[in-house]
C-alpha cells in the first residue's frame, strides 16, 4: 500500500512570529498548523491576546 502526503498535517516551518493584525505585535504563536482551509493557521496573539488566522 503506497502512502499519499496529506499536506493538511504539514507546516509551514515558519519559526518567527506572524504579525498581529490587531496590535501589530509580531509576540505571537501558532495554536495550529492549518487553519479551516490548507491556506490558513491559527495563531494567537501574547501582546493583545486575540486569536487570529494568517493566510499564505
Amino acid at each position: 500500500m503506497r502512502r499519499s502526503f496529506d499536506p493538511s498535517i504539514s507546516t509551514s516551518g515558519e519559526t518567527e512570529g506572524a504579525e498581529c493584525p490587531y496590535c501589530g505585535s509580531t509576540e505571537t504563536v501558532r495554536e495550529h498548523p492549518k487553519g479551516p482551509g490548507l491556506c490558513r493557521s491559527m495563531h494567537y496573539c501574547n501582546g493583545c491576546e486575540q486569536p487570529f488566522e494568517k493566510f499564505g
